[in-house]
């Protein structure tokens, strides 16, 4: 690209975005994203951007759709004002647990989004841990998949745990889990649980022994908590020495995070995709950052590099 670099983003997860220009050593770009009195929101870009590689940096933070619709007037203002190439940043994508119909009469709520962004001009999208990895099938545009599970690991190798078995929630998860136990060692257990419902879980069984051992749960979203908690009891109960959760996205809806603190975790590893309200924060909550990690796959992408190098 020969346009200048820029980077702007919504009011989703501002604190990142400030995180990943110092990373990049440049300035915030400077927009007015606000809410007019009538609800409706308002975009007004105070930079010029004619012939720049702009990034804008926003995840599907609550309020989910509010943010979507900041994301989606900005991608228009600046291919309106003629940047040559529009990135979408979503280090969190919203709607990602609807990929699928499940029953009858129901909406592919995430292919509508993909559509939706490409039509506001979205030129590619770099986004993080999607919960559904064929979505980026959804997109007609090149999609930059990164992992946050390098992140996670090395913190947890840090802590020079012993006896190691690193636990999938539930079946979909096995390849997660499998390669973070190539990362930090140990045993490897998997639970089997089924879903009656949206966002209800039952646990039915699990394989691997964990009797005596450091559990390493490692999940990609947690949103009500019901999945950890029920999987630290079971652990709990089957003998575990100690319980640790990982999980790339916090989303922590109503008490999940008092709920989790209470609970046999000893520690809950998350990452800043999404923004943790002060409250919901406590000793046994870790926040480690992805702003490195963004930063170093939005500068390859301004000069053309491998995305896939960062991750051999």
């Amino acid at each position: 690209m020969d346009g200048r670099l820029q980077i702007f983003t919504g009011n989703a997860n501002r604190a990142l975005a400030e995180a990943i220009c110092h990373e990049l050593q440049l300035p915030l770009g400077r927009a007015l994203v606000s809410t007019f009195s009538d609800g409706e929101t308002r975009v007004r870009l105070d930079e010029n951007v004619r012939g720049s590689d702009v990034f804008v940096i926003q995840p599907g933070a609550a309020p989910v759709d509010h943010h979507i619709m900041e994301l989606l007037l900005m991608l228009e203002a600046l291919k309106r004002s003629s940047a040559q190439r529009v990135t979408a940043v979503i280090p969190y994508y919203p709607y990602a647990r609807q990929e699928k119909k499940t029953a009858g009469r129901e909406p592919i709520s995430a292919r509508l989004l993909a559509d939706l962004l490409v039509t506001a001009g979205a030129d590619r999208i770099l986004t993080l841990d999607l919960h559904a990895p064929a979505i980026e099938g959804f997109f007609s545009v090149p999609v930059d998949h990164l992992r946050a599970a390098p992140i996670l690991a090395n913190y947890i190798r840090r802590q020079r745990m012993e006896r190691l078995v690193v636990v999938s929630p539930d079946s979909g998860g096995v390849a997660r889990a499998s390669d973070f136990r190539s990362r930090v060692g140990g045993a490897l257990a998997v639970f089997a649980k089924n879903r009656p419902e949206p966002e209800v879980a039952e646990m039915l069984e699990m394989v691997g022994d964990v009797e005596g051992r450091t559990a390493i749960i490692v999940d990609d979203i947690i949103s009500t908590g019901g999945t950890l908690l029920d999987a630290a009891a079971e652990l709990k109960r089957r003998g575990a020495a100690r319980i640790v959760a990982c999980a790339v996205h916090a989303i922590l809806s109503g008490d999940a995070a008092a709920r989790l603190i209470a609970s046999d975790l000893e520690q809950l590893i998350i990452t800043d995709t999404l923004p943790v309200p002060p409250e919901k924060l406590n000793h046994k909550v870790q926040v480690l950052t992805v702003a490195p990690l963004l930063a170093e796959a939005i500068m390859r992408i301004h000069k053309d590099l491998s995305i896939s190098a960062m991750f051999v």
